[in-house]
């Protein structure tokens, strides 16, 4: 077995990371662990604004340092984008609360339009606030149209020497404090995708009228409203197309995040779950001793690992990405929809376990069950992301391409492509290496060997039995097909990871990947418009995992090793 293992602050030493970088992640963690856990679950059962966070944020620069491309970091060799510690930042403060890593996220996506734009004086503006401890905010959502930038009703309308911006927004986090809000609207002079505007606002400003905070929580997820809001020149970031593609990129950067907050939020989960649960004794039995129970615990555990393993790897695509390489096209809304998903089904199997204990007032899984299932509505619902999946399928399935390896990528390296992506189009045109031969390396894992069956199987499916034209309208039965694809692409990176878990892990993710695989493929039998073809091709892919009790107990092995590993002081 590698050295994988579950977030724990008792053990993080960060010798992953360079010196400054894990000195600032340590001092993080013990800022949290110092305040206590009654601290941190009254905050958040009283709605209590993360102030004194982002005051401890501002000391330490961690933002600034964090979320300050090296080109405006005025020579300080700390600051940088650099997504594998920005994921380790992301999942730490998911562990410790959601609203801890709002602040972080809506951070992220309101800089995304500044970095990307080639507006100097805003980048310095922002830098220099990041520095001084300021968040940022992305004003882009609105109430009656939500995240649908064809359809913005923030209007600019041009004077002598700028515009004056009129319009409202709505599920702003941060909007209560950033200096810089990045604004999405449309010119009222001009017609289609010329039209388009992003430009900067400061909340602070009177006419910026603040409205209220859409949700009762830490977070303050904001509607706000511009009244003749005076736009100079020097606060435009992107117009026209550019300003489209800001709205979409932005979102490959910093909805990313989604992921690494949602395996925080889990791995806290479990700590408890676990120690709660095996130190329960029922009936005269540790509740952990009763079949289901521990096949409730295997099951999350793998599934989690499988997060962990997906998420960390597709980082390492992320920071390869080039103008020639965009497989991160395919594997972002993966992380956004598959990934947070799984982190809600992890939560639903502990919480079946641990029944009442789980809503709790001093429990932190309380709070974990109220709000995982956020993480994959926050950014276009599951069905959007999944859509998007499906426009690289053909790609994937079909056409690979030679690419050269892609390593580890943990090296303390400035990420510029993540402002440099270029136009949001041509999806159609990106390419992926071969999935097959990462299958068959594995294929003596007997699990493994099952699943590739069922991902030659659905090959075989889009080749003879494909949707046709009357089913590629029909996104209820496409969405099907897209879940079964994602299966595929999400076994596929976990495998390119596979020497970090032991055999058994492995055995045992792919246990739960055919469950699924069956799963969906029972659903698609039974869809309205399934064909004869498609229905029988269902019930051929239907597998049955691999049973294996030393598996299982190796695993179990594993689970239990977290009993009271870490568990939060009072």
């Amino acid at each position: 077995m590698a050295d994988f293992s579950l977030f724990d602050p008792k053990t993080f030493d960060g010798a992953q990371f360079d010196p400054d970088t894990a000195r600032v992640l340590r001092a993080l963690i013990d800022w949290f662990e110092d305040r206590g856990k009654a601290r941190l679950l009254a905050d958040d059962l009283d709605a209590v604004w993360t102030a004194d966070f982002l005051e401890f944020v501002a000391k330490e620069k961690i933002f600034a340092t964090f979320c300050t491309p090296a080109a405006y970091a005025d020579g300080d060799p700390n600051k940088r984008w650099d997504a594998f510690r920005n994921a380790q930042l992301s999942e730490i403060l998911g562990f410790y609360g959601l609203s801890y890593w709002y602040a972080w996220q809506v951070t992220v996506l309101g800089l995304g339009p500044i970095w990307m734009s080639d507006n100097d004086a805003a980048k310095r503006r922002a830098a220099g606030q990041l520095d001084d401890g300021g968040v940022m905010a992305f004003g882009l959502s609105e109430r009656e149209h939500g995240a649908d930038v064809y359809s913005t009703d923030m209007l600019l309308t041009p004077t002598g020497d700028g515009f004056t911006a009129s319009g409202e927004k709505y599920y702003i986090g941060n909007g209560n404090v950033a200096g810089m809000v990045s604004v999405f609207g449309r010119r009222t002079d001009l017609e289609g995708p010329e039209a388009y505007v992003f430009f900067v606002a400061d909340s602070s400003h009177p006419n910026y009228a603040l409205r209220d905070n859409v949700v009762h929580g830490q977070m303050f997820v904001s509607t706000f409203a511009l009244e003749n809001y005076p736009v100079r020149s020097e606060d435009i970031l992107h117009t026209g197309a550019d300003a489209f593609s800001a709205a979409l990129n932005t979102v490959n950067v910093g909805k990313f995040n989604l992921c690494t907050g949602s395996i925080g939020i889990t791995e806290h989960a479990f700590h408890e779950a676990i120690t709660h649960a095996h130190n329960r004794i029922l009936y005269g039995n540790r509740v952990t001793e009763f079949p289901h129970v521990r096949a409730s615990f295997v099951d999350a555990y793998a599934r989690l690992a499988a997060m962990k393993l997906f998420s960390g790897r597709a980082v390492d695509y992320f920071r390869t990405s080039s103008l020639d390489d965009r497989r991160y096209l395919l594997f972002n809304p993966m992380t956004k929809a598959k990934v947070t998903s799984e982190g809600e089904t992890v939560v639903r199997l502990l919480h079946d376990v641990i029944a009442a204990k789980g809503y709790e007032k001093d429990t932190y899984f309380r709070e974990a069950a109220q709000l995982i299932g956020t993480l994959p509505k926050l950014e276009g619902t599951v069905h959007v992301n999944v859509a998007l999946m499906l426009k690289f399928m053909p790609a994937y399935m079909f056409t690979p391409t030679e690419y050269p390896a892609v390593e580890t990528r943990d090296d303390a390296t400035d990420d510029a492509f993540f402002f440099a992506q270029g136009p949001a189009r041509g999806a159609s045109k990106v390419r992926f290496h071969d999935w097959a031969p990462v299958y068959e390396k594995y294929s003596h894992v007997p699990n493994v060997a099952r699943f590739f069956e069922q991902a030659s199987a659905f090959k075989q499916f889009l080749a003879g039995a494909a949707p046709d034209e009357e089913q590629a309208k029909d996104l209820d039965f496409l969405l099907n097909v897209g879940h079964l694809f994602s299966l595929i692409v999400y076994g596929h990176l976990i495998l390119e990871v596979a020497e970090q878990i032991s055999t058994s892990l492995l055995d045992q993710i792919f246990d739960f990947q055919i469950r699924d695989f069956s799963a969906y493929a029972v659903a698609l039998h039974g869809k309205p418009s399934s064909t004869e073809a498609q229905q029988q091709w269902a019930l051929g892919a239907i597998r049955k995992p691999v049973v294996d009790d030393s598996r299982f107990d190796a695993v179990w092995n594993e689970v239990v090793a977290y009993d009271g590993a870490y568990e939060m002081k009072a």
